[in-house]
């Protein structure tokens, strides 16, 4: 995506971030799954029809979900607000491009990331999130116009911020076949041999060198 878009749903001009779900998008059904050998031998979650994009660079599934992309390639339909289309918060997150515009995020100071009010504590040892960065450019309206900052956001100007795991659904295969267990926000860090058997939705990234900045000192550049 080249820009944000706009929403006609309200009657307030409303940027619809890049990540934000649309109507008419939908996930695969649950019997596109199976258990495949892995290379390893092992067998572990898989499509029926695999493909290679399917797998993040560390060989996690991912949840498939249709996509509606207007002749410009940019996302269309109204908006269903809260959702985050697995795919596009992926792209994000792994090319650290904005989750508004889906441009780059990166300035010569660091990278911006937005946290609300009780997501994540800068204090603790460990500051991880599922939230992609925004740019300068839509930093200051992802803060007002989102509802889970609530316009008070803690801003995160990060230098380091590697991938730290995903968020989403475990899988259990038995002798009835395969199960859905019930979904976890807690994600699962990359190397976790539970990630045989899980379903991605969302990325995850550890803040591990940053400074914590006004979102009045946002860099320039």
């Amino acid at each position: 995506m080249s820009a944000a878009t706009t929403s006609s749903a309200s009657p307030d001009v409303r940027l619809v971030p890049y990540i934000t779900s649309r109507d008419g998008e939908h996930p695969d059904l649950h019997l596109s799954l199976r258990g495949i050998h892995g290379p390893d031998g092992r067998l572990q979650l898989g499509y029926w029809d695999e493909l290679a994009k399917d797998r993040d660079l560390r060989g996690v599934l991912w949840g498939r979900c249709s996509q509606t992309i207007g002749p410009d390639g940019l996302p269309t339909g109204r908006a269903r607000w809260r959702m985050v289309h697995p795919s596009r918060q992926r792209e994000t997150m792994e090319q650290l491009r904005c989750q508004v515009c889906a441009q780059p995020a990166r300035t010569r100071h660091g990278v911006i990331f937005l946290a609300g009010p009780k997501e994540v504590r800068p204090e603790d040892a460990v500051v991880r999130t599922a939230q992609p960065p925004v740019c300068v450019e839509h930093a200051r309206v992802a803060a007002q116009q989102c509802p889970h900052l609530a316009g008070r956001p803690t801003v995160f100007l990060v230098q380091s911020a590697p991938l730290y795991g995903v968020i989403g659904t475990p899988y259990q295969w038995g002798d009835s076949g395969l199960h859905a267990l019930p979904a976890t926000d807690t994600p699962l860090p990359y190397g976790h041999p539970g990630l045989r058997w899980f379903l991605a939705s969302q990325m995850v990234r550890r803040l591990r060198a940053y400074t914590i900045i006004s979102i009045d000192d946002l860099p320039t550049e």
